[in-house]
This record gives structure tokens, C-alpha cells and sequence, in this order.
């Protein structure tokens, strides 16, 4: 047991936690402890005394039923851990403002075109869709497929169609898509080739949050290596420490970089 212990706080710490929130929430939810209005957000929510403002993270702690408590929480960690040991964000409040606007734009996406109350899955697609962008050109293993990396997320979408039999949620998943393009745009791709600055530039009190000194924004760093890679490679790395330090509000784990393995990665 305390071997599994170890092997779960080693891991990067912001993919451990979100993940970890979303399996026993789902599981929660549909074995009957937790009631699921508790976690929808639908924006009359925010005008309730007191307002109900945690619904902003919440409504993507809901994964699909059945084999999707397993299998969701499963991609979050994959393909945070990725986000994450991105040389794209070298802190964890790089990371944690990538979620919130990412959350965001999906969040404003599905309300204003689409409707709906629950959106992991295209938080999924959103996170699928940054990690892969650094090994665009590579093959990746998929199933019993290898395929280009960049076409990650459409394959996901397509099996996610093809095991529920409904392809109703297919536009939801397409706002993570359009989500994380928009951040990419506004924070790589606008500065690099649009000789425009960073549009969406991280607030100073994201360090305060998080109890780090602020780095400078992160510029974007291609892969520097090639070849593929078998989806769902395990991580390891340093280990952390729990509990609240002084001056934080979030636990000390949340400062320490776990590893993990990206695509592309032997």
C-alpha cells in the first residue's frame, strides 16, 4: 500500500489532484452519496446570495457513467501530466492559468451556442489537444493504430462516438478543440508569428496563489525529440509533501513538479 502511495504523490501534482477529484465525484454521483446539482453550472448560479462560484470548476468534475469513471479521470492525468511537464509551463500557476482560461472559453463556448451543464469531455479534447502540439509530425500508438499525433483528439472524439453509439456530445468535445486552439493563438501563435504580444498574459496574484515567486511568461519550445510513443506511458520523479505552507493557499504538493511522460518520450 504504501508503495501505491508513493507512486500517486511522485506523480505531477496539479494532473494527480484534478483527476483524482473527477473519479470520486463521478463515482459519487452515480453510486448515490453525492447529488449531482451540487456540481452543474448554469449561469443564474452566480446570482444566488451566497453566489455559487466553485460550479466554475465543478461542472468538469463529472466524468460518463460506467466505464467512463475509469477511463476519464485516466485521460485528465495523461494528458495534464503532459501540459504539465511542458516546457511551455514551467509553474504551476502557468498551469493553472492555462486551465482557467481553457475551462473558461469552453464554459462560454457551451452556454452561448450549446447548452448544457457538465463539460469534462471537452476539457479532455482541450487538454489531448495542447499536449500533442509539440509532437505534431510524430506517430503515436492509439489503440492498435499508430497515427500523427495532431490527429490525437479527432480520434478520441470518433471512439467516444463509436462506444457510446451517439454522437450527440460531438459538438461539445468540438468546443475543447476550438478552446484550445484560441489559447494557443493568443499566447503562442499571435506572439510568434503575428508579432503581436501575449494576449492572455498570466496576473501576477496566480504566483501569489500558488506561493511562487512569478516566472517570466513561458515561450514556446518545440520538441526537440523524435519517434513515437505508446499512449499511457506511467510517470515518476521526485517526491512531494502535503499539507498548507505559509503564505499559500493551496498545498505544497501543488509546488512540486511530479514527472511524467509526454508523447514522443521513449
Amino acid at each position: 500500500m504504501s508503495e501505491i502511495m508513493d507512486v500517486y504523490w511522485r506523480a505531477p501534482p496539479m494532473a494527480r489532484t484534478l483527476a483524482t477529484a473527477i473519479f470520486i465525484s463521478s463515482l459519487g454521483i452515480y453510486l448515490g452519496p453525492l447529488n449531482y446539482s451540487w456540481f452543474y453550472f448554469t449561469e443564474d448560479t452566480l446570482f444566488r446570495l451566497p453566489p455559487e462560484i466553485w460550479r466554475l470548476a465543478t461542472n468538469f468534475f463529472l466524468s460518463t457513467p460506467k466505464f467512463g469513471i475509469l477511463m476519464d479521470p485516466y485521460l485528465v492525468y495523461q494528458y495534464l501530466s503532459q501540459v504539465e511537464n511542458s516546457p511551455r509551463f514551467p509553474n504551476k500557476e502557468n498551469v493553472l492559468w492555462y486551465l482557467i482560461c481553457v475551462g473558461g472559453i469552453i464554459i462560454t463556448l457551451n452556454r452561448a451556442l450549446l447548452g448544457g451543464a457538465f463539460f469534462l469531455q471537452a476539457l479532455i479534447i482541450a487538454l489531448c489537444y495542447t499536449a500533442v502540439q509539440d509532437q505534431r509530425g510524430m506517430k503515436v500508438q492509439f489503440f492498435f493504430f499508430q497515427v500523427p499525433a495532431q490527429t490525437v483528439p479527432y480520434c478520441i472524439i470518433l471512439a467516444s462516438m463509436l462506444s457510446l453509439g451517439d454522437p450527440s456530445g460531438v459538438p461539445m468535445q468540438l468546443t475543447g478543440i476550438a478552446a484550445a486552439h484560441l489559447y494557443d493563438f493568443l499566447t503562442r501563435l499571435w506572439p510568434e508569428f503575428g508579432g503581436g504580444r501575449n494576449l492572455l498574459p498570466m496576473p501576477g496574484f496566480m504566483s501569489r496563489l500558488v506561493g511562487n515567486r512569478r516566472a517570466p511568461e513561458p515561450a514556446h519550445v518545440p520538441a526537440a525529440r523524435a519517434g513515437g510513443t505508446r499512449l499511457g506511458g506511467a510517470g515518476g520523479g521526485t517526491g512531494s509533501s502535503t499539507g498548507a505552507s505559509t503564505g499559500s493557499v493551496l498545498p505544497d504538493s501543488w509546488k512540486t513538479r511530479g514527472s511524467g511522460h509526454r508523447l514522443g518520450s521513449d
